[in-house]
């Protein structure tokens, strides 16, 4: 599930009521539960840095979004089940993340959480996101805990209404591309390749203008920025795992993605 930067999410209803589906929170290891427990403090960690006019605009374009569709996107972190206390971050903690085939008409070449729209037949939220990330990345849901639902989001122009499902494996399995024709890559990156502050920019769209950039992560495979971005700055926060970095490096998405293309440092 991808958006661009003008689709700065805003927020609905409550993270504990957003649907159906069994959530696990027990099954959290320690080193997340600052960000589990926190989990409804994520909303105003993220509002904190869309710009206001931004969040106007959104404001404005979600009354005229109630025939939205509904989906979900899978947040999975995957690390040891013990050994570590409270927020202290395992060296080998991961996200799961995929990036979009450049040949697409839409987000062509963009990272994001897996996911995407319901379908009649899904246990709510819960079961959309781990139907999606199994279409897209060939992981089995068996081995994942769902451990938290954060607010249901209106994400514009894509018209979805997301809900960002948290989930938590000691172990994912093998992760890869099913379809070459929709993904690009499927990658588990390393949490604290987004906690480096030489990682972390800001990024605003062609033709935006840098009042409206936004939290974003330069990776050595992917620039992930937009709605992915500000999830995942926002849980940093919440989480207590930010570090201070240049806020003040903004950079225009195609010059950003240039330098994607030229990185070859590990992550």
């Amino acid at each position: 599930m991808t958006t661009d930067e003008r689709d700065a999410p805003v927020t609905q209803g409550s993270s504990r009521s957003a649907g159906s589906g069994a959530l696990t929170p027990e099954y959290r290891p320690p080193w997340l539960a600052p960000l589990v427990d926190n989990v409804d403090r994520v909303p105003h960690a993220y509002r904190r840095k869309v710009p206001p006019e931004l969040l106007a605009a959104v404001v404005e374009a979600r009354g005229a979004g109630s025939n939205a569709r509904d989906a979900a996107v899978l947040v999975l972190f995957s690390g040891p089940s013990s050994g570590y206390t409270d927020g202290q971050l395992p060296d080998d903690a991961d996200l799961l993340l995929t990036v979009r085939a450049g040949s697409l008409r839409h987000h062509a070449g963009q990272a994001a959480f897996p996911g995407g729209a319901a379908d009649p037949g899904d246990d709510g939220p819960v079961g959309t996101a781990l139907r999606e990330a199994q279409e897209e990345t060939g992981i089995d849901p068996d081995r994942l805990h769902p451990l938290a639902v954060l607010e249901r989001m209106f994400i514009p122009p894509s018209g979805f209404h997301v809900v960002p499902v948290l989930a938590y494996s000691p172990d994912p399995g093998p992760v890869a591309v099913v379809d070459s024709g929709e993904t690009a890559l499927v990658a588990r990156v390393p949490v604290r390749a987004f906690i480096n502050p030489e990682n972390r920019l800001m990024v605003y769209r062609t033709g935006a203008g840098r009042k409206l950039a936004g939290p974003a992560f330069l990776l050595n495979q992917m620039l992930v920025w937009g709605f992915t971005g500000h999830v995942i700055s926002a849980m940093l926060d919440v989480a207590g795992w930010s570090q201070p970095w240049n806020s003040e490096d903004v950079r225009e998405l195609d010059e950003a993605m240039a330098l994607v293309r030229s990185s070859e440092e590990p992550l």
